[in-house]
């Protein structure tokens, strides 16, 4: 991560994906990449404090297929797909293109910082002691099985009259290991005493471990596979 807030900007195109997987020449560039940030801020406006960790979008001469990860599918996809059918249409006026929307479930959202700062700022929003939400979210977040975490509240804290900052940190958030999984979420908390920053940093591990696990074909039965015994001709 070095001095860089964000550390995806450090490992995208090395170990992590891009967000938006189209391309486009020099002259269509700009309004497709305007058009990915309409939807993007569309659906964070109609679906807040939902549980959107990511939103990626993928683009082919007919279509627009955008894909979002959400700790709350049924909200997103609604009663009877109510809520993702109009979203669809929606989408469709606004950018006047074909599009489908697929969402897709986080299995563990405490390991997810975008998630996590959602939480803390609909807890702060609630009025809840900013000190006991750090640490319980701290807690739940380590007993999730994350590596570490870091998280960083600015603004008037407590109901101060000053503007302050407070950093909470467990486990381990390596600075400048490439490989080292560490994901950044940010939000805001819109309180009466005015808004306040939350940054969230997660380490869920080793980019390199993972891939490895997942491509073993023995990971899920937890066995270690054995090279066959060479038999001799005599």
């Amino acid at each position: 991560m070095g001095q860089k807030v964000r550390p995806t900007g450090f490992r995208t195109g090395i170990f992590a994906d891009w967000q938006s997987r189209w391309y486009a020449n020099k002259a269509d560039f700009a309004e497709l990449l305007l058009e990915d940030v309409k939807i993007r801020k569309y659906i964070k406006s109609k679906f807040k404090r939902s549980g959107i960790a990511r939103i990626r979008i993928e683009r082919t001469r007919e279509r627009v297929s955008v894909q979002i990860y959400s700790a709350k599918v049924g909200v997103i996809i609604g009663k009877k797909g109510a809520e993702i059918d109009k979203l669809t249409k929606d989408l469709e006026d606004l950018v006047h293109r074909h599009i489908e929307v697929k969402t897709i479930e986080v299995g563990n959202p405490m390991t997810d910082p975008q998630i996590v700062a959602e939480d803390i700022a609909e807890q702060l929003e609630k009025r809840a002691a900013f000190r006991k939400t750090l640490k319980r979210t701290i807690e739940q977040s380590m007993e999730a099985g994350a590596k570490g975490i870091k998280v960083q509240l600015a603004g008037r804290l407590g109901g101060s009259e000053m503007a302050r900052c407070e950093i909470a940190m467990n486990g381990s958030i390596p600075l400048s290991t490439l490989r080292a999984k560490v994901e950044y979420g940010f939000t805001e908390a819109n309180t009466a005493q005015g808004n306040i920053g939350i940054k969230v940093w997660i380490n869920n591990g080793d980019y390199l471990a993972t891939e490895e696990a997942s491509n073993a074909p023995n990971a899920q039965a937890g066995k270690v596979p054995q090279k066959p015994a060479r038999s001799r001709k005599r």
